[in-house]
């Protein structure tokens, strides 16, 4: 991954801090896929997809080639996700938190 600073005035986190703002702005998932459609390209989009598309299997315990089969997801895809998931900064639990949670909620509204 290429590091360089356009400007030195700024903190080098300061385009990763305006990009995570940029997402937060999203008001719908219309407007997140747009975003996303216009940021990434088609590749990696898929590859940010497959990524997402796994937690939820690694979270219930799947064994990676059953996940593969179901997935097509590649198996070293699998094992860095598996890894982001007990080693990295908590963003794919969170966020599986927050889904979670969501889901929960419209099943309820839909009950009432």
């Amino acid at each position: 991954m290429k590091r360089r600073t356009l400007d030195p005035e700024k903190s080098p986190d300061a385009a990763e801090v305006s990009l995570c703002n940029a997402l937060l702005a999203m008001r719908s998932v219309a407007e997140m896929r747009a975003l996303l459609h216009d940021l990434c390209t088609p590749a990696e989009l898929e590859s940010i997809v497959d990524r997402w598309t796994v937690v939820p299997h690694l979270l219930k315990g799947v064994p990676y080639r059953e996940i593969h089969e179901r997935t097509a997801v590649s198996i070293t895809t699998i094992g860095r996700v598996a890894r982001f998931l007990t080693q990295g900064n908590g963003g794919y639990l969170k966020a599986s938190a927050r889904v979670a949670e969501r889901h929960g909620k419209a099943q309820a509204e839909q009950r009432a």
